[in-house]
């Protein structure tokens, strides 16, 4: 058995745009190195792990070959062409892995970089038991299903946050379940918000590994304040 690795890369980052910043957020610092080379090394450091592919636009490849290269990363790293969306990044990436279905492939957000290894091998672990897995976290906050209106929306229901859990990455599965699920979307036009909607909708049942409020996205502007206390910390 295999451990693959897919960092979908090749997002503008329009929130951060709008307020400002000067490159992809991907491709901000954190702690003077990029955001997506933290995500890496993280990944990188996991000696379970057999390769990585990075998806990102054709016109930032060389970009990160030389970021890749400077932070003395191996020959495990590969960089790959990425899609016009998420999900069309990690079906380029998922097509360009030379992989047995029995093997393993986690995706994980570029700029989620303060992952640890220990989740990262626990992902890895319920994956091998389950057959797919994802990080998430559990509700804290009081969910409320609403119905949106002209002025708003008004509340239908209260969900029980034992019920609940906020999802993370890495997600991963099989490497034959991955497939199967991106095939059976892309045959379908059906778009998700992340591969455990593919999975789930291929009829697989996908498990969660308990993750942390460090692994969150970065996103906006104060996240990147966030992310420094976390990294000073």
């Amino acid at each position: 058995m295999r451990v693959f690795i897919i960092l979908p890369a090749a997002g503008i980052g329009t929130r951060m745009a709008a307020a400002g910043a000067a490159a992809p957020k991907q491709f901000l610092e954190l702690g003077g190195e990029p955001i997506l080379i933290h995500s890496l090394k993280a990944f990188a450091g996991v000696p379970a792990v057999t390769q990585i592919l990075v998806a990102v636009r054709p016109q930032e490849m060389e970009r990160v070959h030389q970021q890749i290269e400077a932070a003395g990363l191996g020959s495990r790293i590969r960089v790959v062409e990425g899609g016009e969306n998420r999900q069309g990044s990690v079906a380029n990436a998922l097509a360009a892995l030379d992989c047995a279905d029995d093997d393993i492939v986690l995706v994980h957000d570029a700029v989620r970089p303060l992952i640890d290894g220990a989740t990262i091998e626990r992902t890895i672990s319920a994956v091998q038991k389950h057959g797919a897995a994802i990080v998430g976290v559990p509700a804290i906050d009081t969910i409320k299903q609403v119905e949106r209106t002209a002025e708003g929306a008004i509340i239908t229901s209260t969900i029980p946050r034992e019920r609940i859990v906020l999802a993370q990455t890495p997600q991963g599965a099989t490497a034959g379940r991955m497939k199967k699920a991106f095939a059976e979307a892309e045959a379908d036009g059906f778009a998700g918000t992340d591969e455990a909607s593919l999975l789930e909708r291929a009829g697989m049942e996908v498990a969660v590994v308990a993750g942390s409020p460090r692994n969150f996205k970065i996103t906006q502007p104060g996240d990147l304040e966030l992310a420094e206390f976390y990294l000073e910390h």
